[in-house]
């Protein structure tokens, strides 16, 4: 008899559902609670955008760190973060480029550039193949509950981690190649032209999948029949 395979949950998930558990037995202020699982979620969310400018630093195309090289990585990194201040240094003894990205709300990001000419191949656009089951994930964005889009995710995954992982795939394909070149055409860096946009093939590795890129209004169902009213008894 074979036994069903165990999926693995992500470390992040794990924390977040201890959290759900432990966080009433700990405190009786639930306002409290809610504000410490708020502030866990926030960190779990910018560790993932350190690790997403990570992997866009391994991606990234350096195939010299002659003028022309600097310039392009330095505008690439300048569309991305917008009104970051992009910091580079050159360093030729170790053939890496050091990268520093200051944001205006205090954030920082720095990483290191090899030197490699093969980096920053094509985002892959095909499905990728996926032996987890998929389940319903509809969501929408604060400021317009009635709006949802129609996506879905693994069902190992939670709804949290899922959340999490939607945030750091947003911010990596607007690191990666085809999201800054979408940027410098005046694509508006926004929640919907991300999902209009983003590969297959990035939301499948974050155990996602798009079903529509439009979002759908709700509509509240009603019944075609009448209620019939009861006689008047004596």
């Amino acid at each position: 008899m074979k036994m069903k395979k165990e999926t693995k949950v992500a470390p992040e998930s794990q924390l977040l559902e201890l959290l759900k558990q432990v966080l009433p037995k700990a405190t009786n202020d639930p306002s409290l609670a809610g504000r410490i699982y708020q502030a866990v979620e926030h960190e779990l969310q910018a560790k993932a955008r350190t690790a997403a400018f990570e992997r866009l630093c391994a991606r990234m195309a350096l195939p010299n760190l002659e003028g022309a090289s600097l310039a392009e990585v330095k505008s690439q990194l300048a569309t991305s973060f917008g009104d970051g201040d992009v910091t580079i240094k050159p360093n030729r003894k170790a053939q890496s480029l050091s990268v520093e990205v200051s944001l205006p709300d205090g954030s920082q990001f720095t990483g290191e550039i090899k030197v490699n000419a093969r980096a920053g191949a094509a985002d892959d656009d095909g499905e990728p193949e996926v032996a987890v089951k998929f389940e319903p994930f509809p969501i929408c964005l604060p400021g317009d509950p009635e709006l949802v889009w129609l996506l879905a995710k693994r069902e190992n995954l939670g709804p949290d981690e899922a959340g999490i992982a939607l945030a750091r795939t947003e911010e990596e394909f607007w690191l990666s190649k085809t999201g800054q070149k979408s940027l410098r055409e005046g694509t508006e860096r926004s929640f919907p032209e991300f999902i209009a946009r983003v590969p297959a093939g990035m939301l499948g590795e974050a155990g996602l999948k798009r079903h529509y890129k439009e979002p759908e209004a709700i509509k509240a169902l009603r019944s075609l029949v009448k209620p019939t009213r009861r006689a008047n008894r004596p």
